[in-house]
C-alpha cells in the first residue's frame, strides 16, 4: 500500500525523539485511497506532533472491513516497505519480478533503494484488516539495488496467553531474518484477555505502539500508564528498559522502534528524498517511463504522477 493522495504535501523529517520516556497518544487522520470509493485507511505517520519514530516514517492501518484493494503500479525511492496483515489476502507484483501473495502472519519487505515500481491487490471483495509501513533508508544505502523479501515463517516468543512475532530487528534473544539497514525493531504482540506480557526494550531506542485489535493497558517503569485501542499510536519516548501489556480482552498491538534518525529526509507522494530536486527527478522519471521498470501481470494503468506544489518543496523543520 501507498500514498495515493492526488495531492500530496511534502513533509520534511528528522529524527525527534525525546530523551526520556513519555506517554504520547497520536490520532491519526482517515484517507481514502483510491479514490472517493477507495479504501479507507488511517494514517498517524507522519503526524504534525511527530514524524517518525527511528526510521519508521510511514504508518496506515485498515480495516477490518469488506473491501477490494486495487492499487495501481507506482514507484517508489529510498524507502523498504512492510506488509502485514491479520486478515485477508494481498498479491504483490513489482518490477524486480516479484509476484507474491501475502497471507496474515506473513512478512512482505520490499526494498525500494534507488527505485522500484509495484502493485497490490485482493483478488476477491474479502475482509481487509492490515498495516502498510515505510522505512527510510539511511543516505549510505538509499540508492542499494532494488529487492524483495517474503518471510512465510518469523521468530516468535512469549509466555501463555501471550505471543509475540518479530518482523523486524531483535526482541529480547528473537531475531528476524529481514534485512535493515538501520538499528530498528518491529513485533506484534497478541493476547488472550487478561493475558500479560513484560518486554524488554533497548533504553537507546525510541519506541511506540500501534493497536491493531482489542483494548490493551500498557504500564512503564514507575512512569504512569496509557489504555491503547485501535487506530491511534502510542509514541514512548527513548529510556526505557521493559513495557509490561495487559488485555482487558482479546488483543493485539503492534511495537515498533529504532535508533533516532538523524538524517533529514523529504517525503512527497511515493517518493523519499533528501533535496526537492532529487523528488523533482524521480517524479519525471516516473511520469516519462525511466528508471522505475515495469510491473508485469496487472490488470491497468500504472498510476500518474501528481503535479508538485507549486510552492518550493523545501525544508521545515523538526516538526513541520
Amino acid at each position: 500500500m501507498s500514498n495515493l493522495e492526488r495531492d500530496p504535501q511534502e513533509t520534511v523529517s528528522v529524527g525527534t525523539a525525546t530523551e526520556g520516556p513519555v506517554w504520547e497518544l497520536l490520532t491519526g487522520r482517515d484517507v481514502v485511497l483510491g479514490g472517493p470509493r477507495g479504501m479507507k485507511v488511517t494514517r498517524t505517520l507522519p503526524n504534525r506532533q511527530r514524524r517518525m519514530v527511528g526510521a519508521w516514517c510511514f504508518i496506515d492501518y485498515y480495516g477490518p472491513e469488506t473491501a477490494v484493494m486495487r492499487l495501481p503500479p507506482h514507484p517508489h525511492t529510498g524507502l523498504q516497505t512492510v506488509s502485514w496483515l491479520m486478515q485477508g489476502e494481498v498479491l504483490h507484483r513489482d518490477s524486480v519480478g516479484s509476484e507474491q501473495l501475502i497471507k496474515p502472519g506473513q512478512l512482505n519487505l520490499m526494498t525500494a533503494g534507488r527505485a522500484i515500481s509495484h502493485s497490490e491487490e485482493s483478488l476477491s471483495e474479502a475482509v481487509l484488516h492490515g498495516v502498510q509501513l515505510w522505512i527510510a533508508l539511511p543516505d549510505g544505502q538509499r540508492a542499494v539495488e532494488p529487492h524483495f523479501e517474503h518471510h512465510a515463517a518469523l521468530p516468535t516468543l512469549g509466555n501463555p496467553g501471550a505471543s509475540v512475532t518479530v518482523l523486524l530487528g531483535e526482541l529480547d534473544g528473537a531475531s528476524s531474518p529481514a534485512q535493515t539497514y538501520t538499528p530498528l525493531v518491529g513485533a506484534e504482540i497478541s493476547l488472550d484477555g487478561d493475558a500479560e506480557i513484560r518486554l524488554p526494550l533497548r533504553p537507546g531506542f525510541e519506541h511506540a505502539l500501534l493497536g491493531l485489535s482489542g483494548t490493551i493497558d500498557i504500564t512503564g517503569d514507575d512512569d504512569g500508564a496509557q489504555t491503547l485501542e485501535p487506530g491511534p499510536l502510542l509514541y514512548l519516548g527513548c529510556g526505557r528498559s521493559h513495557i509490561t501489556l495487559r488485555a482487558r480482552r482479546p488483543g493485539r498491538v503492534l511495537l515498533l522502534g529504532g535508533e533516532p534518525f538523524e538524517e533529514q529526509i523529504i517525503m512527497w507522494w511515493n517518493f523519499v528524498g533528501r533535496t526537492p530536486q532529487e523528488i523533482a527527478a524521480y517524479r519525471e522519471e516516473w511520469a516519462t517511463g525511466t528508471a522505475f521498470g515495469t510491473v508485469e501481470g496487472f490488470d491497468g494503468a500504472p498510476l500518474p504522477a501528481p503535479t508538485l506544489p507549486v510552492t518550493p518543496i523545501k525544508p521545515r523543520g523538526r516538526h513541520g
